[in-house]
């Protein structure tokens, strides 16, 4: 308890501060220094232990805790307490397409690549499959008719692996070629920032107040006639990832090992 109070008196310049600034100064300094939270536990001391370790009120421990946590340091959980802000190394996608192979960045065997080539574990879910109607912007990205099927255009056509809840190992864009012969010259992104809805924030496992978006980005991609073969939706969380696009010779990046493991870089849907 001593050790606060002699904390906010040793530093001169505290005393041209607000008591609430000296006092988030203070616990910032102990996060970054890792002494809080303390041994053994996950959350910062409570208000009321902080109103007597800070000598200070009740409104002046919560404004000092409202500016930690509109710096990042710091999330109020109701019920639970006041958690550190766990720091991410985020995740570097590479949107551009690969010029030797034509194949994009975020998919298939190249995102693989670049989560390997960052010291991290690929994780590969068995893809669940649907078939369903068109709405108004999958219709408008494919230039279908809104309430088509979906897929069932390039499955009756002969690519019937579209439709079964198994990977395609060598990737869905060789699995078109190889079998209809379509083959993707190109694709065009379009990226979107919103907040998250429901099932993303649990996916995710993003604060609910929504304060954390994520990236929406669309993929359309084109066959050789600049027909629009298919549309691939991905989710980034913002908060852990980061996209890059490379125009003209750029170099490699050099991977940097992650500080941690972190929850799931992105999600994919994909039709038709």
């Amino acid at each position: 308890m001593v050790g606060y109070q002699e904390a906010l008196v040793a530093e001169p310049k505290y005393q041209r501060e607000p008591k609430y600034q000296q006092i988030a100064e203070d616990l910032r300094r102990r996060i970054e220094s890792a002494e809080l939270p303390e041994a053994g536990q996950q959350t910062l001391p409570t208000e009321i232990e902080l109103m007597e370790r800070y000598n200070a009120s009740r409104n002046t421990v919560r404004d000092a805790i409202k500016l930690l946590t509109a710096r990042d340091l710091v999330e109020t959980r109701p019920g639970q307490g006041t958690f550190v802000v766990e720091k991410i190394n985020p995740f570097v996608t590479t949107l551009t397409a690969d010029p030797k192979t034509g194949r994009g960045g975020g998919e298939e065997y190249v995102y693989i690549a670049e989560v390997q080539a960052g010291g991290r574990t690929t994780v590969i879910s068995d893809p669940r499959v649907e078939v369903q109607r068109a709405g108004a912007s999958v219709a408008d990205a494919l230039r279908i008719k809104e309430g088509d099927q979906v897929v069932m255009s390039l499955v009756q056509r002969g690519a019937a692996r579209l439709i079964e809840a198994t990977d395609i190992p060598e990737g869905g864009v060789a699995y078109l070629a190889n079998t209809l012969g379509l083959k993707q010259a190109g694709y065009r992104d379009s990226i979107m920032v919103r907040p998250p809805d429901e099932t993303e924030t649990s996916f995710f496992r993003l604060p609910s107040d929504g304060r954390v978006p994520v990236f929406e980005v669309y993929r359309i991609a084109f066959d050789e006639d600049d027909g629009r073969i298919r549309l691939t939706i991905t989710i980034y969380p913002t908060d852990r990832n980061r996209l890059d696009v490379n125009v003209g010779r750029v170099a490699r990046r050099s991977p940097m090992a992650p500080d941690r493991q972190d929850q799931a870089a992105g999600t994919t849907k994909g039709n038709r």
